[in-house]
């Protein structure tokens, strides 16, 4: 009687604990879809109906717009701008943070990381008390003819600003879990720190730095707050593609709007595209590496 209780015992020990129900999980599923149509798919369909409801003639006729024109120049260069200048800091501060150690490392990544604490429009307020005319800046730059607010270099510190944690904060942690036994031993081989950093550990980064710039670009592309602030709104000069959207929705002028939406639509799905074949192949060289 024992024996039996005893087997009985370990029959139930050994039983798997049961997983939610099929009708918890068709719930979970439902709700997760639904969460989906509702907060992305449909904004998106609705864009491009209203950014076609007029016809062709009016959806072309917005695009290539003059002013929609130089907004578009004006966000791909400071997108341009502020991918390469965060893409080369976010490599040299994500190795000197995980390959040594040196007083106020912390602080270092402390700092990388306020753009995520900040609302942009702070940022772009502090860029006023800077570089405007009730900055401390503002004498010097003056006297040299030099102009950054309302002006093309504001519309890129304030991109670069808003931009720039993602590649650095992409790399740091996966940089740190690689750990530097390769790169020591390369050392006492006798290579160069540039000769390391090119043949050790870029290739191991190569897939993460892609998919930091990615984010980048698209943080970059969508930038209103810091960007609205700075600029000075002046069309055809300071205006980037989401600030002339804004003013072409202030004037009633809805099916321009949302035909120059349209083009941030189809840019930020391109992106997400590319964000997924990133991470896969991410996924995938890192299995293949395990193995």
């Amino acid at each position: 009687m024992n024996f039996a209780n005893a087997s009985e015992t370990v029959d139930r020990v050994q039983e798997k604990p049961r997983g939610p129900g099929k009708a918890a999980k068709y719930i979970l599923i439902g709700l997760g879809v639904a969460f989906i149509l509702i907060m992305l798919v449909l904004p998106l369909i609705t864009v491009c109906v209203y950014a076609l409801k007029q016809g062709w003639e009016v959806f072309s006729g917005a695009i290539t717009d003059p002013y929609a024109i130089k907004a578009l120049q004006l966000t791909l260069l400071a997108t341009a701008v502020a991918v390469v200048c965060n893409t080369v800091f976010g490599l040299f501060a994500s190795w000197a943070i995980s390959k040594f150690h040196f007083r106020g490392k912390q602080f270092l990544t402390t700092l990388i990381d306020i753009p995520f604490a900040i609302s942009p429009i702070i940022a772009g307020l502090v860029f006023i008390l800077v570089f405007g005319r009730i900055g401390w800046a503002y004498d010097f730059l003056q006297a040299y003819d030099i102009k950054v607010v309302f002006a093309v270099p504001g519309i890129i510190l304030a991109t670069i600003f808003v931009t720039f944690p993602f590649v650095a904060r992409e790399l740091i942690p996966l940089m740190q879990a690689q750990g530097n036994d390769e790169e020591e031993a390369a050392a006492l081989m006798g290579a160069k720190w540039w000769t390391i950093y090119r043949k050790v550990t870029l290739p191991h980064i190569k897939w993460g730095l892609l998919y930091g710039v990615i984010l980048c670009t698209a943080r970059a592309l969508g930038e209103f707050g810091a960007v609205s602030v700075v600029s000075g709104h002046l069309r055809g000069k300071t205006n980037t593609l989401p600030l002339h959207i804004e003013i072409l929705f202030n004037e009633f002028q809805l099916t321009a709007a949302f035909a120059v939406s349209s083009i941030l639509v189809v840019t930020a799905i391109i992106i997400l595209i590319l964000r997924n074949i990133v991470e896969f192949k991410g996924r995938k060289e890192e299995s293949e590496h395990v193995r």
